[in-house]
């Protein structure tokens, strides 16, 4: 019996990775879940990992290069806000219309959004790199840090649009079910990025030394190829939603309502990312080495964080496709269910980082001033990883229902009322110094949790028409 078990686990993980059909609105909860979340998880992993070897990388640089790319992204999470923002009512549109067997429609929501994040992410490039070098003084960066980073600042902006796309189009793969794909597209984009880092970071043959600067040239190709991946199989047959010619044309009743539903999206998103800009600009005020060790840590929480993302997604989608199939409590099951799952692997995780902080954050540099730093962040903010896994899950389920409303409203409490005040006050105030900023953050994506919980059993984002 314990084989057969096996056996049918082995045969759903290989039907996930192939990208088999299901449907999501009938049948097995649980099957339905495994089924979604396991190349939703997969494709987050490899992120994750290219998160952390990127950072890796650029620490052999110096401390500075590593100190510009936290601050670099502390302001560039703001394009990851819009794209997310749009991609949840991508996601949320297209997911509806699935449910409703309306695959035309679902078409149609998908060449919308891309119009609109291709305007927003023109706009965004051309501000960002040519502010680069303000952008990063604002952030307290030195003369020297600027000197040193502005390429990087100036081309990761400039070659924003890739980074913009490659959310969209997995949005719509991931509103559509069929998340194998959208794995298949992050893994093609990570993995030549990871290929090609310490190629432009350090040269080889060729090819010059770039320093910090190559990073982002690594990762403007990497996910620019993975965007052209993505559009091959959007325009196919092998997609289980597709644009053809007919369905590339402006609709404006499509746009307007994509904007409406997205707004909420990109300010929720905006009001944690303008947080984490201000977590960056109060830890810069303690020197490059403690920016370095808040990047280190930074980067190995999203290292845990992004594969738990994966099963928000999951859940996201789950509730999309079954409110428009008119099955809202099945919707509310998988929810729960989702974010039981990912309790137990974040609390795992949380234990792992605790134990293993002080031999891990070394790898990534040997500064003992930044060891310190990045210990204490890795083990201080994983102390809210209990509660942020239900956070994280019940949230994207509210932008999966196309209320992206309350999780603003939710993100601002946390973040601007408790988090931000909490954290200058813990670090400057009663002169915790760094630590002081890391416990606000804990404390905060805590209340985040409890507030998010508390919403979701209201029920009102069940009756959200979109």
């Amino acid at each position: 019996m314990e084989r057969q078990e096996r056996t049918s686990l082995y045969q759903h993980f290989r039907a996930a990775i192939r990208g088999e059909h299901v449907d999501l609105t009938s049948g097995s909860i649980r099957k339905a879940i495994f089924m979604l979340s396991v190349p939703m998880v997969l494709e987050m992993v490899l992120e994750s990992v290219f998160a952390v070897v990127d950072v890796f990388f650029v620490g052999r640089v110096s401390v500075n290069a590593q100190a510009t790319v936290g601050l670099t992204e502390a302001v560039v999470m703001i394009v990851y806000s819009i794209a997310i923002g749009l991609s949840m009512a991508v996601t949320a549109m297209v997911a509806r219309r699935i449910g409703e067997k309306d695959k035309k429609g679902a078409g149609e929501a998908a060449f919308q959004g891309l119009i609109i994040g291709g305007v927003l992410a023109v706009l965004i490039g051309f501000i960002g790199a040519w502010f680069a070098e303000d952008i990063l003084r604002l952030m307290g960066g030195s003369e020297e840090l600027i000197s040193e980073g502005k390429g990087y600042t100036q081309t990761l902006f400039a070659g924003n649009i890739t980074i913009m796309f490659i959310f969209l189009i997995n949005a719509i793969f991931r509103g559509a079910g069929d998340a194998a794909i959208a794995m298949r597209a992050l893994w093609l984009a990570n993995g030549i990025n990871i290929i090609l880092d310490p190629i432009f970071i350090f040269g080889w043959g060729p090819i010059p030394a770039f320093g910090v600067e190559g990073a982002a040239i690594a990762t403007t190709i990497g996910r620019g190829i993975g965007v052209l991946f993505q559009l091959y199989i959007l325009s196919g047959k092998t997609s289980r939603i597709k644009i053809t010619k007919e369905q590339i044309r402006i609709v404006p009743e499509t746009i307007l309502r994509l904007m409406k539903v997205s707004i909420g999206g990109m300010g929720q998103y905006l009001i944690g990312s303008a947080s984490w800009m201000f977590m960056a600009r109060t830890i810069a005020m303690f020197g490059p080495a403690a920016v370095a060790g808040y990047t280190v840590a930074f980067r190995l929480i999203i290292f845990s964080i992004l594969p738990s993302w994966g099963m928000a997604n999951a859940a996201a989608t789950l509730v999309g496709q079954n409110l428009g199939a008119g099955k809202p409590e099945r919707a509310e099951r998988s929810v729960w269910k989702c974010g039981k799952y990912n309790m137990f692997f974040l609390a795992s995780l949380a234990i792992i980082y605790y134990v293993a902080a002080p031999y891990v954050v070394p790898w990534f540099n040997r500064d003992p001033e930044v060891i310190k730093y990045g210990v204490a962040g890795l083990r201080i903010i994983c102390a809210g990883y209990v509660f942020f896994a239900y956070g994280m899950v019940i949230n994207q389920s509210f932008n999966g229902a196309g209320d992206t409303l309350t999780p603003t409203i939710i993100s601002f409490i946390s973040f601007w009322i408790i988090q931000i005040p909490l954290a200058y006050t813990l670090a400057r105030t009663l002169n915790w110094g760094p630590e002081g900023v890391y416990w606000a953050i804990a404390i905060a994506e805590s209340t985040l949790a409890v507030i998010s919980i508390w919403m979701f059993r209201k029920g009102k984002w069940k009756k959200v028409k979109i």
